[in-house]
């Protein structure tokens, strides 16, 4: 699975997102956001961050585009 790192829209930055992933399938897509206030935040960002999250979304993965806070 190809990952694709990008910095967070201004837009998901005045929601209070830190962290997104999008999900690239054949058909569709699946956005995931964690957000500041979630207590298990460092819990998602690591599964979001796993390919294997993603196992029986569809055989024919392209990506997974990630978007989060950089220092």
């Amino acid at each position: 699975m190809k990952k694709v790192y990008r910095k967070l829209t201004k837009d998901q930055k005045s929601r209070g997102v830190i962290f997104s992933s999008v999900f690239l399938g054949v058909d569709s897509y699946c956005i995931h956001e964690v957000f500041v206030s979630d207590d298990d935040m460092e819990e998602k960002i690591k599964r979001l961050k796993n390919d294997k999250f993603f196992r029986g979304w569809g055989e024919d993965k392209n990506g997974n585009i990630i978007h989060e806070i950089r220092s």
